[in-house]
């Protein structure tokens, strides 16, 4: 085997060094060329609506930009947050709202229950993001929703669900029954029931976001998220 001067090794060492450090120079450059700015938050309701939207096109065409991600906006949150849009999802791990409407750190307030079931201190949630500016509330309930076939299944079949899971079965259940009198599938209407019936107690159960919405400062919708697609529906 040849002999390796001392000399010869140092020098080997630190183009290599040097050639991985440029290496690693450059990459940094190409992946901070391709992060997004961060976007400017919506002005009104309509374009609070549109921009979640438009995010969910991008994830469903698999173009997402993963808008204010960086370590700059994280840094600029970490001062104060300013959500425009609140979300009431499910607690489906399928159905993240951060990734399916393509939105980054501070840009939304979200809160899940199974089901998108709502009581007293979910009231006080949604309360909170509007009263701290959030322009969108959405209700987005989800296709398959298991809360939703647990419930189909005891009001068809008494059948028996364990503990806490009781009560919302009990708050899903007016959903199955509207649902059970219209043609169609059973679970696909009661899911539909089950955010129009939400949206409407948010409403009647809330003179704070009740009035807000009569004056034209948020915008309350309910929506679907289909598995199968990745897309979201508003419903009307």
């Amino acid at each position: 085997m040849p002999k390796i001067s001392r000399r010869s090794f140092i020098t080997n060492t630190a183009v290599a060094v040097g050639g991985f450090a440029v290496g690693y120079a450059a990459k940094q450059l190409e992946i901070s060329n391709v992060l997004p700015a961060a976007e400017s938050p919506p002005t009104s309701p309509a374009d609070a609506l549109n921009r979640l939207m438009t995010g969910n096109q991008r994830y469903t065409q698999g173009s997402p930009i993963h808008p204010n991600q960086t370590a700059e906006r994280q840094a600029e949150v970490a001062q104060g947050q300013q959500p425009w849009a609140g979300i009431l999802g499910c607690i489906d791990s399928r159905v993240p709202p951060e990734l399916v409407f393509d939105q980054g750190l501070g840009d939304m307030y979200v809160a899940r229950t199974a089901g998108q079931v709502i009581d007293n201190f979910v009231i006080g949630s949604l309360e909170y993001m509007v009263k701290t500016g959030a322009m969108l509330l959405m209700v987005l309930g989800h296709g398959g929703c298991g809360a939703v076939a647990a419930t189909i299944g005891t009001v068809q079949n008494g059948a028996h669900v364990p503990g806490q899971i009781a009560s919302v079965v009990q708050a899903i259940t007016p959903a199955v029954l509207q649902a059970e009198s219209q043609p169609g599938d059973l679970l696909d209407n009661s899911i539909q029931a089950n955010v129009s019936l939400q949206v409407k107690y948010i409403k009647s159960s809330s003179d704070m976001i009740s009035s807000a919405i009569d004056q034209g400062a948020i915008e309350l919708v309910g929506a679907i998220y289909h598995l199968d697609t990745g897309s979201v529906s508003l419903l009307t």
